[in-house]
């Protein structure tokens, strides 16, 4: 086990390792589900009683089916919409609504064209009525990131991969306790995708905040992830919550080549591929 890294923005990892037993979870769902009504009336059950803890400084994957309702519970965590049923919570705290302590990445980047990279970096201290000194922590997540070069530049003058390593640092100004991505990477190139999970796993072992990734990716969920949760079709429920020991840094030469990565991937399909045969 890697001992923590010198904190960087502002940040204190936090002591001992992280996995799935946590002392005090910094995240809490308990018994939630989610049901839509449909135009026609009808009732739609996309979450079936999610039960799960993530303590602080994990990183945890989420994978699943198209359709299981993995991006429904982020937006439950987010505070983007309620749950039907059950509890959520953050330090103990009950959930309600969006929070300053978790920060959301989206699969679109959707950075303003008309802005800077810097000045898209820093709205959400321009928001609200807030008028929040942004300066130097934009250009400290710049150079993180690698984009300290790139401030002055718009949007469209960036690679799809810098435009979400721009979005990465705008949902991390606020310093939330909390980072939720949604799929961040799918619409990326393969090449792409995998510098920036290189490059995200550096952003997490700097920080220690605590990240849910939602993925499609059996791989992805395993190279990046502390725990990988595995979800049923819908409504989704949990399938698997299983313990990833690789050491890190990873990377993608010697990790994807482990007996162990081998061995998760391989057990994670034949859930999902017995998920699916059960239909």
């Amino acid at each position: 086990m890697l001992a923590s890294p010198k904190p960087v923005l502002g940040l204190v990892a936090p002591s001992g390792e992280t996995g799935i037993a946590a002392v005090r979870p910094l995240i809490s769902a308990r018994g939630v589900s989610k049901t839509y009504r449909t135009v026609s009336g009808a009732l739609v059950r996309a979450l079936e009683t999610m039960d799960i803890d993530i303590g602080e400084g994990d990183f945890v994957s989420i994978v699943g089916p198209s359709g299981c309702g993995k991006s429904t519970f982020l937006r439950l965590l987010a505070g983007l919409e309620e749950a039907s049923a059950g509890t959520l919570s953050l330090s103990g705290k009950p959930l309600k609504g969006p929070s300053q302590d978790i920060g959301v990445v989206f699969q679109e980047a959707t950075l303003l064209p008309w802005l800077t990279v810097a000045d898209n970096i820093g709205l959400p201290g321009r928001v609200g009525g807030r008028r929040d000194d942004t300066e130097p922590r934009v250009k400290e997540l710049l150079r993180v990131v690698g984009l300290s070069a790139f401030g002055d530049k718009y949007p469209y003058e960036l690679s799809g991969g810098m435009q979400q390593r721009a979005a990465i640092c705008r949902a991390l100004l606020r310093d939330p306790k909390a980072l939720l991505m949604d799929e961040p990477f799918g619409a990326l190139d393969a090449l792409t995708r995998e510098r920036l999970n290189i490059e995200l796993q550096r952003i997490w072992m700097a920080s220690r905040k605590t990240v849910v990734l939602i993925t499609h990716s059996i791989g992805e969920s395993v190279f990046l992830g502390d725990r990988v949760i595995v979800m049923s079709s819908r409504p989704g429920k949990i399938l698997m919550d299983i313990r990833v020991d690789l050491p890190r840094p990873r990377n993608f030469e010697e990790t994807t080549g482990d007996p162990e990565y081998l061995r998760l991937t391989r057990e994670i399909r034949a859930q999902l591929d017995r998920g699916a045969h059960a239909e």
